[in-house]
């Protein structure tokens, strides 16, 4: 059997850690059984539908570098990839159960199944949901039905007859049987809306038939769908895919995964400066493991490793920590081309360098790519670290030259000391230059981390800055006094004011 699965979102709402994960299980499922990976769009929810949900979807998947057999883009002989476009075909089907006798219309109005839902609910009755009023109207008073609908230019919905009796079961590859009363499930859902749009169940158990999907691997918060679903399989005829329901995405503290954890919308993460390949493997990983030991794996080792079978059934927990020290380890496995081509945009947003770059800024930022890129856990953090090699910058706060546990006045008197270090720091090795300047700080009594506080502001205007004898070099021993000098003066000008 020639493995076909598909990811098939709803264009409502940006693409999010949950929806990127099920992607990518498909995506590697499918490679590594040598099958068909497909993309549709299921669009029928046209009041929640938007044009920049969709783009982000594209967005995406351009961005992890994954791309479809067959979908919207590119086509296929499955086509439309589309369910809007589809819509025609959907009656025809919804018209085929209504003659077996497996539909019906219904004509109720949301008056009275407003009023149905308010009377359960004070009944606190076991039995909720759609009381099958219309189910079995006689065909004369279906026929009398349709005619007033006409007449008023309205159209009934499509509900499908869940049988009443007997149990419903399906196989899925991770959790096993799954098995359901039909009176427990939701009785008479509708298939066809008053609008003409399928809904989600009919729409997907036609075009996942229709498509040959083999295999359909999806959140275990579907399950509740899956016996509907195989009833619908069956009212048609068809044989079902096999079933995986995927582990919950959960957050550290065993809660479903949600915006309070943090970010979950991919677009956050890359806006925050994470890397396809960091996300790519991580992601994989919350809920699956090829083995015990390893953790990196690239996109190339997926989509030949990766098995259902080592999905696990616990919920998987993502990990914001782990996943910024994942980033930072791919960011170590950049070259200076790519770590350039990957920085380039943030600096471009911060107005740090121009755009497109000119000569001397690529030529500066290849002079500090030694010296960020091993420190780097996110690639956002790099404009406030570098700015000042490209940007003039000026102290305007000299009270952050100020230790901790210190205050102006003693700040002043490390001055001096520094400045005794400046000509060794230019003819010594970073290694001889902080042994140097720790003597220095001992035979002062002052801390180390206290001495190279307002040397690293003075020079960067920051409290952070990539490493401090590199930078000194790329300025230069001039500009380095110099900055020294005006730090100084700055504080001086502090103390007398204050």
């Amino acid at each position: 059997m020639s493995v076909r699965v598909r990811y098939a979102p709803s264009p409502t709402g940006l693409q999010h850690i949950g929806g990127v994960r099920t992607l990518l299980f498909n995506y590697f499922f499918a490679k590594s059984k040598g099958g068909k990976f497909i993309l549709r769009i299921e669009d029928t929810d046209q009041g929640r539908y938007s044009d920049e949900s969709l783009q982000d979807l594209y967005d995406t998947l351009n961005w992890l570098g994954i791309n479809a057999d067959e979908g919207p883009q590119n086509g296929g002989k499955f086509g439309p990839y589309v369910q809007s476009q589809r819509v025609e075909l959907y009656k025809e089907y919804a018209q085929k159960l209504i003659d077996d006798g497996k539909a019906y219309y219904c004509f109720c109005d949301q008056e009275r199944l407003e009023k149905l839902r308010e009377e359960q609910k004070a009944s606190k009755s076991a039995s909720q949901g759609y009381d099958r009023h219309c189910r079995d109207l006689s065909p004369c008073e279906v026929e009398k039905k349709l005619a007033e609908f006409k007449a008023l230019g309205k159209s009934p919905v499509v509900r499908f007859k869940v049988p009443l009796e007997g149990v419903t079961s399906f196989t899925d590859t991770i959790l096993g049987e799954v098995k359901k009363a039909n009176k427990d499930i939701s009785p008479d859902p509708i298939l066809l809306k008053a609008d003409g749009f399928p809904t989600y169940h009919l729409a997907n158990v036609i075009d996942d038939h229709l498509m040959e999907i083999t295999h359909i691997l999806r959140a275990q918060e579907w399950i509740p769908s899956g016996p509907l679903h195989v009833l619908l399989y069956n009212a048609f005829g068809w044989q079902q895919p096999c079933y995986c329901h995927l582990p919950m995405v959960m957050g550290k503290d065993g809660q479903k995964l949600s915006k309070r954890h943090g970010s979950t919308a991919l677009r956050d993460f890359i806006l925050a400066g994470y890397l396809p390949q960091a996300i790519i493997n991580y992601v994989t990983m919350v809920g699956w493991s090829y083995d015990d030991s390893r953790e990196f794996f690239d996109k190339s080792d997926l989509e030949k490793l990766f098995s259902i079978e080592k999905i696990n059934k616990a919920p998987g927990v993502f990990d914001y920590k782990k996943l910024e020290w994942f980033n930072g380890q791919y960011i170590r496995k950049l070259t200076v081309d790519e770590f350039t081509k990957s920085v380039i945009p943030f600096l471009i947003d911060k107005n740090v360098i121009s755009n497109p770059p000119t000569e001397s800024e690529l030529k500066r930022l290849e002079e500090i790519t030694p010296l960020v890129q091993q420190r780097l856990k996110l690639l956002s953090e790099l404009p406030q670290m570098i700015k000042f090699l490209f940007i003039k910058t000026e102290l305007t706060d000299a009270t952050l030259l100020v230790p901790p546990k210190y205050n102006a006045k003693q700040t002043q008197k490390l001055f001096p000391i520094l400045d005794e270090c400046i000509d060794y720091f230019f003819t010594a090795s970073d290694e001889e230059s902080e042994e140097f300047i720790r003597q220095k700080a001992s035979e002062n009594e002052v801390k180390l981390g206290d001495l190279l506080m307002p040397l690293r502001v003075a020079i960067t205007c920051s409290t952070v800055s990539p490493p401090i004898f590199g930078v000194m070099r790329l300025l230069g021993k001039d500009e380095v006094k110099e900055k020294l000098t005006q730090a100084a003066t700055a504080l001086k000008k502090h103390c007398e004011n204050n």
